[in-house]
């Protein structure tokens, strides 16, 4: 089989891509010799890196979350033949990169261990800055390496106040920009635009402005400051499509400042052009990455998001005085429901709340909501975020036809109620034995099933993965890897440190009168069980063994409530269930009693 694939793999293909003076070869055939996921980031899609060979040479490839579908579906693995169908080649600090926008999985050719012994494509620092990204696609959407200077590199002079005459030859993807790539042009829709904003402080005054950029890739923020908001404010339209190319600064997402979800944003330069385009058509109109009801209850707090329901309710309009302005802001609070079985409450702000006319019943997606943490899981439409009734796109006509055939006499899970809020107009939170979760298959459907486990811990593993050393920048708890000593690199942040706070990750075995459970936990949660920090448990595995042995020794046998959520996950060809906590409490015995009390009363006595 290896021979024979051997003879289909496009051998030279890759080094071309990145040499425009080699014959270019459309949708070469390579092997897959390694794929795996990246650290995952809250809130986001997850990423997959693959290195794929030529057998003569082998690149680092980034999977656009648009190909996701062939990793998720199992086809894509080691040691199997691609067609490599659309991509956006860069370099960065040496190295080769490919961003895969689509590829196809050729299953006739099957699978094979690494066929001969490939070299990697890297070039010299000297020679980066020469090369030049090529986008290839098998449709012409993307274009392809222009042979000269584009007519938009020609003309710098003053950025594009209107439509122009140029010919855009190399249209790249939003998802293929990043701080490496520094000559490009992009096609998108303003989905968004905010107010003319203003600052005064001891170094100074000046305005800004922001606009939120959309194609088919995906969506960037950009922001034009003092000069550059005079030039572009108005040329920028919500709903309209413009050519924007280089020089534009590219630097790390203030996820503060953006409900996308982009790593990157950009910043508006005395020459960066901005052209409208004659063509509206071929750009998407609004892209969501929706969060079911029920899931809230996992995303961290501040979170942004964007989620889809039924509007069950409409509260009246209000005003709250800011605290730190004194400045009054109207709200209005509204009620969502989704088939998951939950309700949420999301709160909407300013003119969008005073002039809120949807009616009950209809279905209403929202982009760019926070997530709050008070009184369970809640939302507030975000300044930037934005709200479309009815859409038509599939999750909203799945919803409306759930929602007219059942959904209307449904009692819905409040995250309030989840959260040992009050609130006598909802069900609350299920207690379980562990026989029942087995019992009842929780987590054994498509949805996501949530139940509370009195329980006490029987054993934690200490030679098992109990924390991971996570980057220092606050928000980002991503996973860091030490390239050498006192320098740990995180890629999401591109940013080295010279030490890891690690954090907790720890599978706890669990048990109650009924059976034992495996429950995976995270840093709130092993901060609670083991009573310190991971940080300074690993110190104390260095300083003392025998004291840090004790200190697990010590969790063991502790009864705690946990408030778990159960859902199937995917291990290479397997499905398992995974049992995960999203918080702890120690044993209210008052509380504890008079639920036993209860359940004795409903015994019926002869």
């Amino acid at each position: 089989m290896a021979l024979d694939a051997a003879s289909h793999v496009t051998v030279g293909a890759l080094s071309a891509i990145f040499d425009g003076t080699k014959p270019q070869v459309d949708q070469p055939i390579v092997q897959c010799v390694q794929i795996k996921p990246l650290p995952p980031q809250p809130g986001h899609q997850e990423r997959y890196r693959a290195v794929f060979s030529d057998i003569s040479n082998y690149v680092q490839t980034m999977l656009a979350t648009q190909a996701n579908h062939v990793v998720t579906d199992g086809s894509l693995r080691k040691g199997c033949f691609v067609q490599l169908k659309s991509f956006q080649a860069n370099s960065v600090k040496g190295k080769k990169i490919l961003i895969i926008l689509d590829l196809e999985v050729i299953k006739e050719l099957g699978e094979a261990e690494k066929i001969g012994e490939p070299k990697p494509l890297e070039i010299k620092a000297d020679e980066e800055e020469k090369t030049q990204p090529t986008t290839i696609s098998s449709n012409g959407f993307y274009g392809s390496k222009p042979s000269g200077p584009s007519p938009q590199q020609q003309n710098r002079a003053q950025p594009m106040r209107g439509p122009q005459s140029s010919a855009h030859a190399s249209i790249h993807p939003i998802e293929a920009i990043s701080p490496y790539n520094n000559k490009w042009t992009i096609k998108a829709r303003c989905t968004s635009k905010s107010n003319i904003k203003t600052w005064h402080n001891k170094n100074g005054e000046g305005k800004l402005f922001s606009v939120n950029l959309l194609d088919d890739s995906g969506e960037i923020r950009a922001t034009g400051f003092n000069d550059q908001c005079d030039m572009l404010y108005d040329l920028f339209q919500e709903g309209s499509v413009y050519y924007i190319s280089s020089p534009c600064r590219v630097q790390i997402a203030k996820k503060q400042f953006t409900n996308l979800n982009n790593d990157y944003e950009l910043t508006f330069e005395r020459d960066t052009l901005v052209e409208k385009a004659e063509n509206q058509n071929d750009v998407p109109q609004i892209r969501f990455n929706f969060t079911t009801i029920s899931d809230l209850q996992t995303v961290e707090k501040d979170t942004t998001t964007d989620v889809i329901g039924v509007l069950k309710e409409i509260g009246e309009p209000s005003q709250i005085v800011s605290k730190g302005t004194g400045k009054p802001y109207d709200k209005r609070e509204l009620s969502l429901v989704d088939n998951t079985g939950f309700s949420v409450r999301l709160t909407i702000w300013g003119a969008t709340a005073v002039n809120f006319n949807v009616s009950p019943e209809s279905v209403v997606a929202f982009k760019g909501v926070k997530v709050s943490d008070f009184g369970g899981r809640s939302l507030s439409l975000l300044s930037s975020g934005s709200m479309t009734v009815d859409p038509d796109i599939g999750e909203a006509h799945r919803l409306k036809g759930w929602y007219d055939a059942q959904g209307r006499t449904e009692v819905f899970t409040s995250h309030a109620s989840v959260s040992n809020a009050t609130n006598s107009n909802m069900k609350s939170d299920r207690l379980k034995t562990v026989a029942q979760v087995r019992e009842e298959q929780l987590g054994m459907s498509d949805q996501v099933d949530y139940f509370s486990l009195k329980a006490t811990v029987v054993f934690i593993k200490q030679d098992a993965t109990w924390c991971y050393p996570a980057c220092l920048s606050e928000r980002c708890n991503k996973k860091v890897t030490e390239l050498d000593p006192g320098q740990w690199r995180c890629e999401m942040c591109d940013k080295t440190h010279p030490k890891p706070e690690y954090r907790y990750i720890m599978p706890l075995s669990v048990s109650d009168h009924t059976g034992q459970l495996w429950l995976s936990c995270f840093d709130d949660t092993g901060r609670l069980i083991m009573g310190m920090s991971a940080d300074d448990l690993m110190q104390l595995r260095e300083d003392d063994p025998i004291a840090f042995g004790e200190v697990f020794q010590e969790a063991n046998c502790r009864t705690w409530n946990f408030r778990c959520r159960a859902k199937i996950d995917t291990f290479g060809d397997q499905q398992r269930v995974r049992y995960q906590v999203s918080s702890a409490s120690a044993i209210n015995y008052s509380d504890e009693a008079s639920r036993l009390a209860d359940i004795i009363s409903s015994y019926s006595m002869d």
